[in-house]
């Protein structure tokens, strides 16, 4: 299937546009989401109450998860940055520096695997990692259920959203089910595809430049601009950071990385695993020249050229991915 194909069917065809809400149907709770997003799949011992969200988005705001108290899940992801950092790599606590550049949480609960490793396959099992990892918060999550239990309200919240005291497992399902509502869907190029708005003539010239010319959607496309894959996109020759052969240590999987959305890209930078990117047009420098070789880098990259006008016409595509009422919406914002 060509590219343009692909974007036609997927985006062209939809229609109408919804705000994420929290609605009862029959007595149940759900969550409701864009009709141009495909339905969300929840773990069966997870699924969505608004109980659950509401103690995940108090952990996630909360540094009682880090040994030092010092810092929180939004000590790295940040809503003003659609959940993601300024910093290249952020300082866990006592300002450790880890390797890897905090990514945006946006429509994370669409990903079927987590973390740049593209190994995790939940985000469950994902909230052990920066909790227990020792440049980031290097605590045990057993210690910080004791810290919960020692807290009314904590262990009031957990009774009621999952009928137990605090534990490992309510804490990675409450973060969980808080960051599975982290919807992102209400960007220019979202209302564009409603009919609801035009894009400029700069904006559309970069559309073509993406869809069609560049073929950029051969990595991120679809609703949330990627295709979830690993891929080598020739940063290095040599990667400092193996990438998901970390874990599987297959060499096949030597320095791959998670293909990451490109929603909200004006707000993420620094880009690549490494925050080595200050700008789009870094960005977009390092995939003209078609990457540095390596054996396991990516068919697609290719060098390619253009103009100046046509960077900017590219960028001004990629602005129109900026969701403004995500990074200002109170439902995700620190509890009061």
């Amino acid at each position: 299937m060509q590219p343009r194909i692909l974007h036609i069917s997927l985006f062209t065809a939809l229609i109408g546009f919804a705000l994420m809400a929290c609605i009862s149907e029959n007595g149940e709770t759900k969550l409701e989401l864009p009709p141009h997003f495909p339905a969300m799949n929840y773990p069966e011992n997870n699924q969505f109450n608004q109980d659950r969200v509401d103690l995940g988005r108090k952990l996630f705001y909360d540094p009682i998860l880090s040994r030092n108290n010092d810092i929180s899940c939004a000590s790295c992801h940040k809503q003003s940055l659609a959940f993601a950092d300024t910093a290249a790599i952020s300082p866990g606590t006592e300002g450790r520096m880890g390797t890897r550049n905090a990514p945006t949480l946006a429509n994370v609960g669409y990903n079927p695997t987590v973390l740049f490793d593209g190994f995790l396959e939940t985000l469950e099992k994902q909230i052990l990692v920066p909790i227990q990892e020792h440049a980031e918060m290097d605590f045990n999550i057993v210690d910080v259920s004791k810290r919960m239990k020692a807290d009314p309200a904590y262990v009031a919240m957990s009774k009621k959203a999952y009928d137990r005291e605090p534990d490992a497992f309510v804490i990675t399902r409450a973060i969980s089910a808080f960051e599975r509502t982290l919807i992102s869907s209400h960007s220019k190029y979202d209302a564009f595809l409603q009919g609801k708005k035009r894009l400029s003539a700069a904006e559309t010239r970069g559309k073509n430049l993406f869809f069609d010319r560049l073929h950029c959607s051969q990595c991120h496309g679809g609703f949330n601009f990627t295709d979830f894959s690993v891929r080598n996109n020739g940063l290095f020759p040599v990667y400092a950071d193996s990438g998901r052969m970390r874990v599987t240590q297959l060499e096949i999987d030597r320095d791959m990385v998670k293909v990451p959305t490109l929603r909200n890209i004006t707000l993420t930078a620094p880009y690549m695993h490494d925050g080595r990117f200050k700008t789009l047009r870094d960005v977009l420098n390092h995939y003209e020249s078609g990457g540095e070789p390596h054996p396991n880098k990516s068919a697609v990259i290719q060098p390619f050229t253009l103009t100046e006008a046509e960077e900017n016409d590219l960028i001004s595509f990629l602005k129109t991915l900026t969701d403004k009422q995500f990074i200002t919406d109170k439902r995700y914002s620190a509890p009061k």
